[in-house]
């Protein structure tokens, strides 16, 4: 099991950026996949990104260009760009030890965007 902690969430102005931190501790297998994910007030949690322990990369189409996804051993990031107010979220990190295996996730963090 892994334990992962999340930081940077907030509120930001339309046109803002955020970096999201997400630091893992316990099972060092458990964090070959890590990666974002958030959910909307009333929506699905709907995928952000995703990096491999070798950096494979994997961005929604959506977010392409105004996200990036980065990571330093067990420590994952999350920059966000050109904020808007689709974004408002709460960010969740996940953490696994394989594609498509459940994982652990961390407690959220919120990401309010107004103006």
């Amino acid at each position: 099991q892994v334990q992962l902690v999340e930081s940077g969430g907030g509120l930001v102005q339309p046109g803002g950026s955020l970096r999201l931190s997400c630091a893992a501790s316990g099972d060092y297998f458990s964090t070959y996949l890590m990666g974002w994910y958030r959910q909307a007030p009333g929506k699905q949690r709907e995928l952000v990104a995703t990096i491999t322990r070798s950096g494979d990369t994997k961005h929604a189409d959506s977010l392409k260009g105004r996200f990036t996804i980065s990571r330093d051993n067990t420590t994952v990031y999350l920059q966000m760009n050109s904020l808007q107010f689709e974004d408002t979220a709460v960010y969740y990190c996940h953490s696994a030890i394989c594609v498509g295996c459940e994982g652990d996730w961390g407690q959220g963090t919120q990401v309010t965007v107004s103006s």
